[in-house]
């Protein structure tokens, strides 16, 4: 089976550059794909994108070395083992407030007798190869979002569970959770940066990987001096948005000055 270069990087005790993916279009996921990210997240929770969108997605970041993963709308297991059927090698599970919860993710993404996964990996044996299904359970990437009130309360139980690969940090829900405005990039001091902090302790005393969102690579590198080890920079339609807007603002600047000199 093909090796899941994050596993490899968390190894060398590296981290990882996630790019995040909200477009449903193979074409941007494959210029997005050519940029050099270690891995990209297909958002199928806030982003556009639906099982079609994304498997074509999917085909698209294979052409290059940039490791495939999705983020799912929600803990449930039919549409987790379809999409690693698809060929995710990576799933983040959004909401995940306890064990139970926890333990239903990471089993709905593992073969018999570690989990339930039902058998038929229709593109994940081109993508993996054709032993696909006897290292899936161990290639896979399982992380579950902390972002709930409950979560934080049950951090241990969460991180505890079998399986597990790590936990990924949602700022904006875990901001509402604590009865903060909805926030990336929080400074310290905050509320929300002491619950940051507070999860990725949690984290390293349970050998698992803390990933996190940020809005800014300066944030993002702070993060990765903390010791978060998969940080994801923005996203597809953040950058399209905010490269046409400081290209427009420029050029409707300069023609404002030209128009208001005096002859």
């Amino acid at each position: 089976m093909r090796k899941n270069k994050l596993k490899e990087i968390f190894k060398q005790n590296k981290s990882v550059i996630n790019g995040w993916l909200q477009i449903p279009s193979s074409f941007s996921a494959e210029v997005m794909a050519h940029q050099g990210w270690d891995s990209l997240t297909i958002d199928m929770q806030h982003g556009v994108i639906d099982y079609p969108n994304a498997l074509q997605m999917l085909q698209a970041i294979s052409s290059t070395d940039t490791i495939p993963m999705a983020r799912v709308n929600w803990n449930e297991p039919g549409q987790i083992m379809k999409i690693l059927d698809a060929g995710a090698y990576g799933v983040i599970c959004p909401m995940v407030s306890n064990r139970e919860q926890a333990e239903k993710f990471v089993q709905a993404c593992q073969y018999p007798p570690k989990g339930y996964r039902s058998f038929g990996p229709i593109r994940g044996l081109i993508y993996g190869g054709s032993d696909y299904a006897n290292h899936a359970n161990d290639e896979i990437l399982k992380l579950a979002m902390i972002e709930t009130s409950e979560a934080l309360q049950k951090l241990d139980e969460i991180m505890s569970t079998p399986g597990l690969d790590g936990i990924y940090i949602g700022p904006a829900d875990l901001s509402l959770a604590i009865g903060q405005k909805p926030a990336f990039d929080n400074p310290e001091g905050s509320p929300t940066y002491e619950q940051i902090t507070n999860i990725l302790k949690h984290a390293k005393k349970n050998n698992l990987v803390a990933g996190i969102h940020n809005a800014t690579p300066e944030y993002a590198q702070k993060m990765i001096d903390l010791g978060f080890q998969l940080v994801t920079i923005g996203s597809d339609q953040r950058y399209m948005s905010a490269g046409a807007k400081s290209s427009v603002s420029k050029l409707k600047n300069i023609k404002s000055k030209e128009e208001s000199k005096a002859y």
